[in-house]
């Protein structure tokens, strides 16, 4: 199933923008046609660190950051006693990213129409639904600045451990790109250099000089066909990596890979324990604690195991033996939510297991990358000796012949 953000009317002419979930647009739409709705525009919802918000002539983004910074200035202003609407209207008048201002106000209109808060918030089509559910929760209990301030720890925790991951990438990502324009350089520039001065010497060059030449003549004669198959295989494995079962196919190949696989399945089983952590800690049942948690993820595997582990929950299964027949998750992390269930403690266990997936990581992705440094800084020495090593060999056999 797929999540598409729908813009319709209804019989009354009012205009509703929410999300809801099919298995192509076309069958969103005929959905929609049947239950009566006039259908504006049916497009498929994007997540992870943006959230798109689709105006009349263009995408606009909103960044998390961002949308961190409304929930913070929100929860002071309702902690403060002012009325939601109220708030609302502050916030609408001095937000200084424009699209996040528009929404704001267009949510406001609607709560002062009197939709919920957190239906005003769904009906925009491009908030998390960890977020929507959260609110409505705090609607329901009365403790709406209590849920926010929790939800406000959430995504201050899955910020900052996704900062610090991509921060330890970058040392990495520039070793290869120099890596790559140092090759590139050679191929392009050098050898055919030392390839027009060896032309002129009647001298029979080694193998391994004419192995280079020859490298760099087909690179030189080749390379724009090398960059159209390179972009066109990167967008067919984007594309299909979209779709449920290439995600599915793909997300089992990261599993799989030694050491990385390990991480990437940590850094999944932490999201998980987060999210749900922080809905039951707000009073969302389980079942429906579960299903929002299962559409915040961003695996299409882990998606699939938790809906495996919610019939089960819902058949009278507990929680660490629905999650445990699905083979996604770690020992570990079953034998502390078992503990958390068995205590009626489960909310603050998730929370532990969040935590010590995300330390987890953070010390595998470090001991990870301590390795890869100087294997790309050997690999860039090994490339340039081996490079200078065939260019200078008929240079040294000359000068032996003397």
């Amino acid at each position: 199933m797929r999540e598409f953000v729908c813009k319709f009317a209804n019989e009354r002419g009012q205009i509703l923008k929410q999300v809801e979930s099919a298995a192509s647009e076309s069958e969103m739409r005929a959905r929609l046609a049947q239950q009566g709705f006039y259908i504006y525009s049916v497009k498929p919802r994007t997540a992870a660190g943006w959230f798109s918000i689709s105006g009349s002539n263009e995408s606009k983004k909103i960044k998390l950051s961002e949308f961190l910074i409304f929930n913070q200035q929100f929860v002071t202003l309702i902690k403060a006693g002012l009325p939601i609407l109220k708030a609302l209207e502050l916030l609408g008048e001095h937000i200084a990213q424009p699209t996040m201002r528009t929404k704001i106000k267009e949510i406001r209109e609607e709560v002062k129409g009197g939709a919920l808060l957190s239906e005003a918030f769904r009906n925009q089509g491009v908030f998390p639904e960890i977020y929507t559910t959260s609110v409505m929760a705090g609607e329901k209990s009365g403790n709406l600045g209590d849920v926010l301030v929790r939800y406000i720890t959430y995504q201050k925790t899955a910020l900052s451990l996704k900062k610090k991951l991509i921060s330890s990438l970058v040392y990495p990502t520039l070793l290869i790109t120099l890596v790559l324009i140092m090759i590139t350089f050679l191929v392009s520039y050098v050898i055919p250099n030392f390839a027009q001065l060896y032309n002129t010497l009647s001298q029979e060059l080694p193998p391994m000089t004419r192995a280079l030449i020859a490298f760099s003549d087909a690179f030189q004669e080749y390379w724009i066909g090398l960059m159209i198959v390179t972009a066109g295989t990167v967008a067919g494995l984007w594309t299909w990596s979209k779709s449920d079962a290439g995600g599915k196919s793909l997300d089992r190949a990261k599993a799989k890979f030694p050491i990385a696989g390990e991480i990437w399945t940590k850094y999944q089983v932490a999201q998980f324990s987060r999210i749900l952590g922080t809905l039951l800690a707000g009073g969302i049942p389980m079942v429906q604690a579960l299903d929002t948690a299962r559409q915040s993820v961003s695996s299409a595997l882990l998606r699939q195991a938790l809906e495996n582990a919610k019939i089960k929950v819902q058949g009278g299964k507990a929680l660490w033996e629905g999650l445990s027949e699905t083979g996604f998750f770690p020992g570990m992390a079953i034998e502390m939510i078992q503990v958390g269930e068995s205590s009626g403690a489960l909310a603050p266990m998730l929370a532990s297991v969040a935590e010590f997936f995300e330390e987890d990581v953070s010390n595998y992705m470090s001991a990870a990358l301590s390795l890869i440094e100087p294997v790309i800084l050997l690999f860039m020495g090994v490339v340039v000796a081996l490079v200078l090593i065939a260019l200078y060999l008929p240079i040294f056999s000359l000068a032996g012949s003397l």
